[in-house]
């Protein structure tokens, strides 16, 4: 069996996405890390003296506008995972390629995509916005995008249905009892966000609830950018609760307070969010339910485990280099758009209500 990327990350104990940059001759890698990923993949086998003809190539870019949602995480991995293993079906050989705006050189790696000869392209777009599109305008081979879509795009795409998966978190937590549902919601807005907030507000709204502005809290959508700001809002509710007098005539209970569950837009969000809780003494679930969406490693080892919405990482790569290898062979007229079911995942993070 071919060896793989992450075959050769263990060996190195690096992460995968280490040795695609190594690989690459990417910036950010020393050069005894990058020595030893070389010697271990000529070793595997996985380099060769002669390059791979065009036709056997399938090239993986991952896209980062930002950076701050595409992350070297077991999510990404898992795409990766799902790619490999179709490719190798296919007698195909997958090349990791990332392509970072922040870099100065960016240009120089969109024109190797140009230059260099390949089976096609498969592009991880979670943060591109339309106008990215037009950096691939002089790639010829065939293309496929994962995690996004476009309206002017003749490409094939892959995604998940953030929009049902967000909506299956919002109703569980409804029928739990909760009718004051928080969202804890990216401050960095992608897609896939967009659409999530948009099966937030159609849960809430198919179950009667009605949808409290100060409940959408902006989070940054790292583990500790999370962490700090749902601590500041905490901490700013602790001050109003001292601080707002009464209004005349209202109950004492009328004063702001945290809703009983949130849904959050994915589990790095909803991990930092319930460290901060539970930092300022509050009990999840007892006090305050959660539930993430993405279904990470962690969330199994999270205490309390974490309850999310589970995407077909794999199945969704995997998928992505079906399209494309359908792509290759025929020049079809019509634009498949693809949405990957989630399933909710039910794990230890949210209360019933009595």
């Amino acid at each position: 069996m071919k060896p793989t990327v992450k075959d050769i990350a263990a060996a190195a104990g690096v992460s995968p996405g280490t040795v695609s940059n190594a690989l690459n001759g990417r910036k950010g890698v020393s050069e005894t890390v990058r020595e030893t990923v070389f010697r271990i993949a000529t070793e595997f086998g996985y380099l060769k003296e002669e390059q791979e003809p065009a036709s056997n190539v399938i090239r993986f870019v991952m896209f980062k506008r930002h950076g701050h949602v595409v992350s070297d995480t077991p999510f990404f991995s898992s795409l990766v995972e799902g790619m490999e293993r179709e490719a190798r079906h296919a007698m195909k050989e997958l090349r990791i390629t990332h392509l970072n705006l922040q870099e100065p050189d960016y240009r120089d790696v969109l024109a190797m995509l140009a230059r260099e000869p390949s089976a096609g392209l498969i592009v991880l777009a979670t943060e591109m916005i339309e106008e990215d599109l037009a950096l691939f305008s002089g790639v010829r081979a065939p293309m496929v995008i994962v995690d996004n879509r476009f309206h002017d795009n003749p490409c094939d795409a892959v995604l998940i249905d953030n929009a049902d998966g967000a909506w299956k978190a919002v109703s569980f937590l409804a029928s739990l009892g909760h009718t004051r549902i928080g969202y804890l919601h990216s401050a960095f807005p992608i897609r896939n966000f967009t659409e999530r907030g948009r099966g937030y507000a159609d849960a809430l709204a198919d179950r009667g609830l009605v949808e409290i502005a100060e409940d959408r809290i902006l989070l940054d959508p790292t583990l500790d950018g999370a962490y700090r700001d749902m601590l500041k809002e905490l901490m700013t509710l602790e001050q109003l609760k001292e601080q707002e007098p009464l209004r005349p005539g209202a109950p004492k209970d009328s004063r702001r307070v945290l809703p009983t569950a949130f849904f959050a837009d994915n589990d790095i969000i909803a991990a930092g969010a319930i460290r901060a809780l539970q930092e300022k003494g509050f009990r999840v679930p007892d006090d305050v339910s959660v539930i993430g969406f993405d279904d990470m490693p962690f969330c199994e080892v999270m205490t309390p485990r974490l309850s999310t919405v589970h995407v077909y990482k794999q199945e969704i790569g995997a998928l992505a280099v079906k399209r494309l290898l359908v792509r290759m062979e025929e020049d079809e007229p019509v634009r498949l758009v693809t949405e990957m079911e989630t399933a909710l995942v039910v794990r230890e993070s949210q209360k019933k209500l009595p």
